[in-house]
Parts: C-alpha cells; sequence; structure tokens
C-alpha cells in the first residue's frame, strides 16, 4: 500500500489552483442541469467562474433551503443531474432530508481518509455506523471496499454480538462513532475476550484527547474525519494528526456566519462547501459548523489546506426581549457601516429583563451614530458598546447568549 491515496493528494497549491479552475466551469453547468440548482443559481454563467473567487461570489445554499426544495419537488428538490432510479441508494437523515448514494469506487471519498489512517488489504473493518435509512454504514462501506479491505457489517448496537464477531473473525478495524469503541471493549474485558484491533476511523461525535489517549493506551490508533450526509467526506486526518486535510473532490471556504463573505485565513468562521461529485453537484452548501484554515501543510506529505476541525455551530439565533436575531441580521449591520469592522451581540439579563448589548469593532468614538443601524437591523434598541479592532475574539461568535437557563 502507497504512502498515499493518489497523487492529488501531494499535488503543489499552483497545480490544484489550476485544476479547480478547469473544473468550476464545467462542475457549474452540470450543477445547472438540475432545475433545483438552476434556480437556485439563476442568472449564472458558469463559464465564468473559474476561481475561488468568483464561486464565492454566488450564493449559500442552506439545509433549510434543501429540506423546502424537497418538499417542492420530492423527492430530491431537483438538484441530481441524473434519474433518481439510477443511483444505488436513496437514504433519509432526520428533518427528513433525502440523500443520493451509489456504489462506484469511492463515491463518498471516504477511501481517502480510510488510506490515510493505515486501512487496507489484510484488513477487516467491524464497521459500527449504522445501516437502517441514514447513509453512513454504507459510506463507510464504499470507503473499506475502496482501499482493498474487508468489512464486517456490524451496525449499530448488540454490543455482546460485537464483541462476539470481533473476537472469533479477529477484525482489526473499528469504524464508527467514537465512544461507542469504549463500550465494545469494556464489554470485551468484562467478557474476558482479547480483541485484535489496532485501528480505529471514527466520525459522528467529539474524539475527546481523552478518548483518544484510552485508545492508544490499549494499542488502537484512533483518527477521524469530518463527513456528512450530503457531501460526503470534507476533510480528514491522517497520521500527523495536525488538524484535518481538506478533502481533493470538494472546495471548502470558511466564511463569517449569516453571509457568505470569506474570512481571512485563520479566522473562525462557517464551513461551507462546494462538493466536485457530477451526480450531486451540491454549490456552496452551508454546513452550519464552524471551522478555521489552519497555515501550512500536513508533515505527512499531503498538501491541500487544512482546517482546525469542528469548533461549533454557525447557527446562533437567539430570542431576545421576544423577538429572534440572527447572524445574517448582525451581517446586514456590519455591511451598511463601513467603519465597522466586526460586530457581536450579547444577551445577558438584568433582573427580570433581557439587555441586548451589541460590541462594536470600529475606530470611531461616536456610538450614537451605529444607534439607528442597530434598531434597523435587529428590530430592537440595545446598549452599544465600542470596542477597538482586533478586540473581538476569534471563536465565529457573532450572538454570544449569556443568560443562565439553570
Amino acid at each position: 500500500m502507497g504512502k498515499h491515496f493518489d497523487e492529488l493528494e501531494t499535488r503543489s497549491a499552483d497545480a490544484r489552483e489550476a485544476a479547480l479552475a478547469a473544473a468550476l466551469p464545467g462542475v457549474i453547468a452540470k450543477a445547472l442541469q438540475a432545475p433545483g440548482m438552476a434556480a437556485h443559481l439563476a442568472g449564472v454563467d458558469a463559464s465564468q467562474v473559474t476561481s475561488r473567487a468568483a464561486l464565492a461570489c454566488l450564493p449559500v445554499l442552506r439545509k433549510s433551503d434543501l429540506g423546502a426544495a424537497q418538499k417542492g419537488a420530492p423527492p430530491l428538490g431537483g438538484l441530481i443531474t441524473k434519474p433518481l432510479t439510477a443511483f444505488a441508494h436513496i437514504f433519509q437523515s432526520p428533518g427528513p432530508i433525502y440523500e443520493p448514494g451509489d456504489v462506484s469506487h469511492d463515491w463518498w471519498r471516504l477511501g481517502r481518509f480510510a488510506h490515510a489512517a493505515g486501512v487496507g488489504p489484510g484488513d477487516i473493518v467491524q464497521n459500527c455506523f449504522g445501516y437502517h435509512l441514514t447513509p453512513a454504514g454504507m459510506m463507510f462501506e464504499n470507503a473499506v471496499r475502496a482501499v482493498g479491505a474487508a468489512v464486517l457489517p456490524a451496525g449499530t448496537g448488540q454490543t455482546e454480538l460485537q464483541v462476539r464477531a470481533a473476537a472469533d473473525i479477529g477484525t482489526t478495524v473499528y469504524a464508527g462513532t467514537p465512544d461507542y469503541l469504549r463500550i465494545i471493549l469494556e464489554k470485551a474485558d468484562e467478557m474476558g475476550e482479547r480483541l485484535a484491533l489496532t485501528k480505529a476511523t471514527v466520525s459522528g461525535g467529539a474524539l475527546f484527547p481523552s478518548l483518544r489517549q484510552l485508545y492508544a493506551d490499549r494499542g488502537i490508533a484512533c483518527l477521524q474525519c469530518y463527513a456528512t450526509a450530503d457531501l460526503g467526506n470534507i476533510a480528514y486526518e491522517s497520521a500527523a494528526m495536525e488538524g484535518m486535510i481538506v478533502d481533493e473532490g470538494v472546495i471548502v471556504e470558511i466564511v463569517r456566519p449569516g453571509t457568505g463573505d470569506p474570512v481571512a485565513p485563520g479566522e473562525v468562521g462557517e464551513v461551507v462547501v462546494t462538493t466536485l461529485n457530477p451526480d450531486y453537484p451540491l454549490i456552496r452548501f452551508a454546513t452550519g459548523d464552524l471551522s478555521a484554515v489552519m497555515e501550512g501543510a500536513s508533515p505527512c506529505g499531503r498538501s491541500n489546506m487544512r482546517i482546525k476541525g469542528w469548533m461549533g455551530r454557525a447557527d446562533q439565533t437567539t430570542k431576545i426581549k421576544g423577538m429572534f436575531v440572527r447572524p445574517e441580521q448582525v451581517a446586514a449591520f456590519v455591511a451598511a457601516h463601513p467603519q465597522v469592522q466586526k460586530a457581536r451581540v450579547i444577551a445577558s439579563r438584568s433582573g427580570e429583563m433581557d439587555v441586548m448589548t451589541v460590541q462594536v469593532e470600529t475606530e470611531s468614538s461616536d456610538a450614537a451614530q451605529f444607534d439607528a443601524g442597530i434598531r434597523a437591523a435587529l428590530k430592537m434598541k440595545g446598549v452599544i458598546e465600542l470596542v477597538a479592532p482586533g478586540t473581538l475574539p476569534n471563536d465565529g461568535k457573532v450572538i454570544d447568549d449569556q443568560r443562565s437557563y439553570d
């Protein structure tokens, strides 16, 4: 098994950008063949989208848009580019949201992650992701096939049977949520069984450092990926364990929550993904997750951009004084005032009353000039606090609810 999944992982930055520039017009043109995406991208000339900057000018597609499109044009909202019956699988995620799936080589692009985790021929993978309705089980099975390993389609639950199978078959790799492996290991101890697991590929939950160390102490190297039912693999860890490397089949942007505007490198924002999958080409799909770009390249030799992994949720919608305040409203206030770099709404309590404080990053010393703009954008009056540029934390928050609900 080679060190890397393919030559795409070690391309130069210039080669990668040239390939993206060449591919983008075709990807956009393919997306425009899907009626739902054509409506979303109305007026877009695919031939003009030849760079990340041009891509960043296109509208963001949100999960709520996906649900609305699917309700209006069931079952997949007119967002696929081939007949529904041409797909091998159709899945249902909470919402409900429906996603297509296929069985062609590495269709979900998770084989790249499995390879980075050292999975390959000779391994038997105990796949403990769910196979019922939701796609995670089939996503990881597709990955296992892409790297030439065998799979035990274990699914979720029935821990005693999981241990029995792992011991009898000699499974070498665990695939599933980060915490369920611990339950399997503890059950194996209880049953007096010694398992042959040496690798774990996890997703779908938080991999805390203490949990990773627990597995390492048992001789199990545990790596994680960031994937969704809609997009497949977005980013993944390698043995270097320095951030998450962006997959070669997607374009990742980090944008200011509530907008589609890319933030400066290193600044926390919402993860927006464009997938190059011609069957289901989601363009600028907002995941709702927060992350940030890391500088440099991974020591493992993979040269694509890295992100810091999951850093919270971008949807910070909060009800203050009985009114919803949304990140896009805060963004609208900032956009309307060139002298404002950033703004943050803080919800607090004074006695039994809600208080809204708006922190404004600006060099101005006149808070009164922002009063009308805040009332227009946020639909209520608030306390205005001016702070120097660079003062607000780099955590992606534009609405900070500090009220106690205990």
